[in-house]
């Protein structure tokens, strides 16, 4: 039987952009390998979770994984905060954070504090208290972006965020969207409060102040969600899963599915990661595991910043690191697709398909030679993110025959 590599390029998906002559930032790529795996295998489209569904990162990893993500998704905070290594138990509510930027009457400048790319974990650690019987956690990630939870009696997710979503307006109040939830609105509101004095005096903010930067004073909370309960990935799949990201939130759910985590230097969930290595450790670990996951960011990260260029040269890179994939073909199955779209010309989540490609030897290649969105809609495929993994499954020829 045959390993299975699920490479997941954050975002990939696009809209033609008049910044590249009308195409897609894939379109616009030197990519000479992933067209090479197109010319060789079967291609298609894939929908991240429905069609027309503006799905998140959350949503549609735990699909392509095989969960159910209307069965599983109770928020994407326990996963990002499980992915940045907090203690996650049963019960807890988690959010997502960012450090940002409030003005003294509470308008929100920046949602990203600059992206804050220091100090972090010092303003992380003096966050984490305890009020009125709950026990607040907090850990930094990735620039700007950090998770909290919440441990406690009476806790419930059914809040609404603090994070306005836009800058120019105030934070919000956080308020209660169920009965069940008035205390936790409470408690989160007056942690919020202790949070700003402390870190409109931190030490941190001060010598960025001092430097002309954008102080990090607001922890901003979205996201809401109860820790959930995922059936083991081995159990379920019968295979041995590993990991490779630079995002704890996609290393969040591995986690809690019991898949390895496969830490990488360099691996930095930015456009400044480490593609070559990544690609080498994955290589190496299809020897050791039966399914590997593998999530690069960089796509994803430009589609937001609605940089188009950026979004080219990063997809160049990571073609030219997967050199000499095709010498895997043999004793494994490359699949190669996004999460999501994320248009430079939106600067967020679509509900647009993802181009998709699976290789392997002896594979039944259909007559698509390039991978894109447009190319790959011609292909062997239409469908779910939910299938992705029976199609591994068959091609490695890991499927049980359903019926005599």
């Amino acid at each position: 039987m045959k390993s299975i590599l699920l490479l997941v390029l954050d975002g990939l998906g696009d809209r033609p952009n008049p910044e590249l002559n009308g195409r897609t930032a894939l379109q616009a790529a030197f990519r000479p390998n992933m067209n090479h795996l197109a010319a060789v295998g079967q291609t298609g489209q894939m929908h991240p979770v429905k069609p027309g569904i503006r799905s998140g990162s959350d949503t549609s990893h735990l699909s392509l994984l095989g969960y159910d993500p209307e069965k599983f998704y109770t928020g994407r905070g326990p996963f990002e905060a499980m992915g940045l290594g907090l203690d996650v138990r049963g019960g807890d509510i988690a959010f997502r954070a960012n450090f940002g930027t409030r003005k003294e009457n509470g308008e929100i400048t920046d949602r990203r504090a600059g992206r804050i790319n220091n100090g972090t974990e010092l303003l992380a650690k003096d966050l984490s208290m305890n009020i009125d019987g709950v026990d607040f956690f907090v850990r930094a990630g990735v620039e700007h972006r950090a998770a909290l939870v919440m441990r406690g009696n009476n806790l419930s997710d059914l809040v609404t965020d603090s994070d306005p979503h836009e800058v120019g307006v105030k934070v919000r109040e956080i308020s209660a969207t169920g009965e069940s939830a008035k205390f936790t609105a409470e408690v989160l509101n007056k942690y919020l409060t202790e949070t700003r004095k402390i870190l409109d005096t931190h030490e941190v903010n001060l010598e960025r102040k001092k430097n002309g930067e954008s102080p990090a004073n607001e922890l901003l909370l979205r996201g809401a969600g109860l820790a959930p309960s995922l059936p083991l990935f081995r159990e379920k799949t019968y295979l041995k899963g590993a990991c490779i990201t630079g995002i704890p939130m996609i290393s969040g759910i591995c986690r809690l599915a019991g898949m390895d985590l496969i830490d990488v230097k360099g691996a930095t969930g930015r456009l400044d990661s480490d593609f070559s290595a990544k690609f080498a450790a994955a290589f190496k670990a299809l020897g050791t595991y039966d399914f590997l996951v593998m999530n690069i960011k960089a796509t994803d990260v430009a589609g937001h910043d609605g940089d188009a260029i950026a979004k080219k040269n990063a997809i160049e890179r990571i073609d030219r690191a997967m050199g000499g994939i095709e010498g895997h073909l043999d004793d494994s199955v490359i699949c190669i697709t996004g999460d999501h779209s994320t248009p430079c010309v939106m600067k967020d989540h679509s509900g647009d398909p993802v181009p998709i490609v699976f290789t392997t030897s002896g594979i039944r290649k259909d007559s698509v030679r390039f991978f894109d969105e447009i190319s790959c809609a011609r292909g062997s495929y239409n469908i779910m993110s939910g299938d992705v993994l029976r199609i591994l499954q068959q091609l490695s020829d890991r499927s049980e025959k359903y019926g005599a």
